[in-house]
């Protein structure tokens, strides 16, 4: 049916139209909280999100919108820094289904590939199917979610620019749709309709390329006289790309024009030779400014990248990831890290030796480290790509924003525009993270901005006017890769003529006459200082430097405290650490890392960490004290698929706790209500634990009758769910007594509930692991953590067992307590001091180690296992011990054991305690388990696997209801007794050849 034309009022005429042509269109007010923000720090409420699937969709999409004047913003991934992926009217996210990537072109070394496709993605894409002899170049920090769209609207560039440029370099053809609809491709010295019968789109094209040819001859002069005068002038449209000499290139034209001119749905990229290796050499500095002045000797040695970052992101990155995550970085207070590849490492590495020796000379280096090693590489590359989370709030919790993080210019100008800028800085009584792509000329900087206060404001507007003059008086440019966006199209005239900014705006015009397209944003722009997202917000709630602390009824509740108080005014406290999400999504990151599986399932951005903290934000904003918690259905619905692994609590840059604020509201809204059922099954499970095991042959049969199971499907618990089987009351004395706990121990052993329904065969093979490193070994007295109570939101109940804990743990001593079951431990560990509070918790919590942490210091202090390795295993880590203890203890125990070829699972194995067997998320949890741990099963099909976690060993029997699984303790024990019985719920079949059976 034909789309009924109005006004931009008649939105919601608008939307049924999309909606009844199939289009997915969203308009509810969750979908518009989570669309309202990007990175930057502007806030911008659109009229509805549409999901095109299709290009021919975009086109009605945008039609519609032309014909009732309601702007249109193409997003990718949303992390612009600079405000380009947020505005009125219709957000058309192309990131979730324009994801195709064609085949690529070995001849031409080219591939086609959807606006929506992630770069992390393409670039693994074409190294596998070139077999890692190509790869695609540009590596922006955000590569592991930003777009090819976004990208090339951005004109992005990342930290291999000194050898590879922008993303202009690496644009061949784009097609894209105009504001009127036209459906063309443009390219080098020509565009065109890309079906030569649509008449309309023909027309469209022939006389575009009229207008623009006129527009470059008319304007040869102006044009090569202030455009493309460095390597990092992104500022503007890239104009020059128009002159003869440049080939009329039309798709090169368009890169860096942030969706303003024609919304972009697919392009032609160029691929490049993939380095056969590379060595990383990191160079130690007094300051930034003396580490610049070595940039351009450095240049002059032709490496792949000159990455530059101050000492501050280095604290940062020590405080929240641990002293080894930088350990491989000299002495300084500031640091270059220079790349060279080769086709061997020694090649590489002697690059390197040539280098210092000519920095040696000018005797600005302070200290080195050559790095070849590739995990010792990927660690410090780490450092430098999380630069932007990390630098969101410095280590005393004052928050950081972004606004001048993007300035550039000319290489040979850097040191001295970087004293000046440090100087402008510090006069306005800022502090500053500052880092970047200084072989570029590229300054990536995060200040303290004051934006909640009028004074604070004014005082940003002042600085960033000044930034602005300063940058252009040393000829360079006000964004370097993340476009102008809101944060600097104000500030162009600044930077160029008059007659620059009238040709930017009738090369606008001749795309997008009716300025439809992104308005506001380089052309006739909105002002720097509108629409910031703090703006608005009561100065008393939000006091500069509180981090994400927010403040009710005059008193400071801190991100993770407990509410003091209870009622609906407490429940403004859920969005916890919510508040410190700035946008920059690393949850939408499908590979790397364990955050965030349900957005991994779904690709849907109400499943991200960073949606729910958007939507946590925008109900706060909203509502202030009025909050209705869990019962808001906008809350419900984006915390649902929340599997509370606690992922985003350290693998988010700025450490957004989502498990923490569901924990809290679920708490809050049933306090004093009936609960779920599964709250008192699986919630209340280590209460049931010692009945059901003195009665495990009635309450295994019964967990296996249909009627049962069709019961339990009803009341919450999926009948599609493998249950654990539990293991009988004399097995589990039998395995208790053969541990033979020495009560005088050096080393305690917490056999947590879990481990001793189902698994008791893994307490005395921890015994004997841990004795044979040379330790006497005891057991510590009976308790809870209280897992099960907190995941399902029983905060008090869960604070009453860890307090008892705590009692119990307490006995003067330092001894370590090892924890067999990983998410008891990071229980007690993360939680304890938060819940129970005092100097008590603190010490216990402090003598707690996982299993394979105990293991792996031992290992350190040179202790060997006895026990035979298997030649490979699966790894899965659990989530909790990835989130509080990190993920390297498994694997370095296994290459230190011995085992030659590990297959690791990279991602939550999707049960994460009761998620999974709920009957509502069961399909859910089976998504996750296809993103990492199937996969690694169906690839290791004879290895045996490596499972901690009690959840993680059920999701393995589920996917192949024959394979067991082993703790690590069944693992390395060193005589395992040959009457022990396997728990029924773990265990597998014999061995193959590859390994001896650790089971038993």
């Amino acid at each position: 049916m034909p789309i009924t034309t109005g006004t931009a009022a008649d939105l919601g005429g608008l939307v049924e139209a999309l909606r009844l042509r199939s289009i997915e269109v969203d308009d509810s007010s969750r979908r518009l909280w989570e669309y309202s923000y990007d990175a930057s720090n502007y806030r911008v409420s659109p009229a509805a999100v549409a999901f095109p699937r299709t290009v021919e969709e975009v086109r009605e999409v945008v039609r519609a919108c032309a014909d009732t004047g309601v702007p249109v913003v193409a997003r990718g991934g949303g992390t612009s820094m600079a405000g380009n992926a947020v505005g009125e009217g219709v957000v058309l996210d192309l990131s979730r289904w324009m994801t195709t990537t064609d085949e690529v072109d070995a001849e031409t070394q080219t591939v086609w590939v959807d606006a929506g496709v992630v770069l992390g993605e393409l670039r693994n894409a074409v190294e596998q199917v070139s077999g890692g002899k190509s790869t695609f170049a540009p590596d922006p920090s955000s590569l592991s979610r930003a777009t090819i769209g976004g990208s090339i609207g951005n004109d992005a560039c990342g930290n291999h620019s000194v050898a590879y440029g922008r993303m202009t370099q690496h644009v061949l053809e784009v097609e894209l749709v105009t504001a009127d609809g036209a459906h063309l491709r443009a390219g080098r010295g020509t565009i065109r309709a890309v079906d030569p019968s649509d008449v309309t789109s023909v027309q469209r094209a022939a006389q575009l390329e009229t207008d623009l040819r006129q527009l470059a001859r008319d304007n040869l002069a102006t044009i090569r006289q202030e455009l493309q005068t460095i390597p990092r002038q992104v500022s503007g449209y890239h104009l020059g790309e128009l002159l003869p000499e440049n080939g009329f290139h039309l798709a090169r034209a368009l890169a860096g024009s942030e969706g303003t001119c024609a919304v972009l749905v697919r392009a032609r990229v160029a691929l490049v030779p993939r380095p056969r290796t590379t060595a990383l050499l990191c160079l130690g500095y007094e300051d930034t400014v003396e580490s610049a002045r070595d940039v351009m000797s450095i240049l002059a040695t032709s490496p792949t990248a000159i990455e530059g970052l101050d000492s501050s992101i280095v604290e940062i990155m020590r405080h929240r990831r641990g002293a080894d995550s930088v350990d491989s970085l000299p002495r300084g207070n500031a640091y270059l890290m220079v790349e060279f590849s080769a086709d061997t490492i020694a090649v590489a590495a002697a690059e390197c030796e040539r280098l210092l020796e000519v920095l040696r000379r000018d005797g600005r280096v302070l200290d080195h480290t050559i790095v070849t090693a590739p995990q010792e590489r990927a660690k410090l590359w780490r450092v430098r790509e999380d630069g932007a989370g990390l630098s969101s709030r410095r280590v005393d919790g004052v928050q950081t924003w972004p606004g001048w993080e993007d300035s550039a210019v000319a290489p040979e100008r850097l040191a001295d525009y970087l004293a000046a800028l440090l100087t402008l800085v510090s006069e306005h009584g800022y502090t500053a993270f500052t880092y970047g792509h200084f072989g570029a000329g590229c300054v990536h900087m995060r200040l303290d901005f004051d934006l909640r206060s009028q004074a604070g404001r004014a005082t940003f507007e002042q600085f960033t006017q000044r930034a602005a003059a300063l940058v252009v008086a040393h000829g360079g440019s006000l964004s370097g890769e993340h476009g102008d966006g809101r944060a600097r199209s104000q500030l162009l005239d600044i930077m160029y003529s008059p007659e620059v900014i009238d040709l930017f705006g009738e090369f606008k015009r001749l795309w997008d006459p009716q300025g439809t397209l992104n308005p506001g944003i380089i052309v006739d722009p909105v002002s720097f200082s509108a629409d910031l997202a703090l703006h608005g917000l009561p100065e008393a709630d939000h006091p500069r430097g509180a981090g994400s602390s927010g403040q009710l009824g005059g008193k400071i509740v801190e991100v993770g405290s407990e509410l003091p108080v209870r009622g609906e005014l407490s429940a403004a406290a859920f969005a916890g650490s919510s508040h410190a999400c700035i946008g920059v999504g690393r949850c939408r990151a499908t590979s790397g890392g364990f955050m965030c599986p349900s957005y991994r399932a779904t690709k849907d951005e109400k499943d991200s960490t960073r949606g729910r903290a958007r939507v946590l934000q925008e109900l706060t904003r909203t509502q202030g004290s009025n909050l209705g918690g869990w019962s808001t259905p906008q809350v419900r619905e984006a915390l649902d698929l929340c599997l509370s692994c606690k992922a985003c609590s350290s693998d988010c840059p700025t450490g957004v706790d989502i498990a923490e604020a569901k924990s809290q509201l679920i708490d809050e809204h049933y306090r004093g209500r009936l609960r779920p059922f599964t709250h008192y099954t699986i919630g209340w499970l280590p209460r049931w634990l010692p009945l059901l095991t003195q009665i495990a042959p009635l309450a295994n049969v019964g967990a296996r009758v249909p009627l049962a199971r069709r019961l339990g499907e009803r009341l919450g618990i999926s009948s599609r769910r493998r249950l654990p089987a539990f293991v009988p009351a004399r097995v589990r004395r039998r395995h208790l007594r053969e541990a033979d706990f020495n009560d005088h121990a050096e080393v305690l052993v917490f056999a947590d509930s879990f481990t001793r329904a189902f698994r008791p065969e893994v307490i005395p093979a921890a015994a004997r692991v841990l004795e044979e490193t040379g330790a006497s070994v005891g057991c510590t007295p009976e308790a809870c953590c209280g897992l099960t109570w907190i995941s399902t939101g029983q905060r008090d109940g869960a604070r009453r067992r860890l307090r008892r804990l705590v009692e119990r743990f307490d006995d003067g001593t330092d001894r370590p307590i090892v924890v067999l079951e990983p998410s008891c431990a990071a229980t007690i560990r993360d939680e304890a001091p938060k819940l129970v509070g005092g100097e008590a918790a603190q010490r216990v919590a402090a003598r707690v180690r996982s299993f394979a942490t105990a293991v792996d210091e031992a290992l350190a202090r040179g202790w060997r296992p006895s026990a035979t390795p298997p030649q490979r295993a699966v790894l899965q880590v659990h989530c909790h011990e990835h989130a509080v203890f990190g993920s390297e203890a498994q694997r370095r125990v296994l290459a230190t054991w011995g085992v030659a070829d590990v297959t690791t699972s990279s991602s939550c194995c999707g049960v994460a305690g009761n998620f999974g067997f709920e009957a509502e998320h069961f399909d859910t949890s089976m998504q996750v388990a296809a993103h990492s741990i199937a996969p690694a099963l169906s690839s290791a099909a004879e290895a045996p696997v490596l499972t901690d976690g009690f959840s993680c060993a059920m999701q393995v029997s589920q996917i192949d209801a024959l394979r067991g699984s082993s703790h690590l303790a069944s693992m390395l024990d060193p005589a395992p007794s040959p009457d022990a019985e396997a728990s029924p719920a773990t265990q597998r079949p014999r061995p193959t050849a590859e390994g001896p059976d650790r089971e038993h």
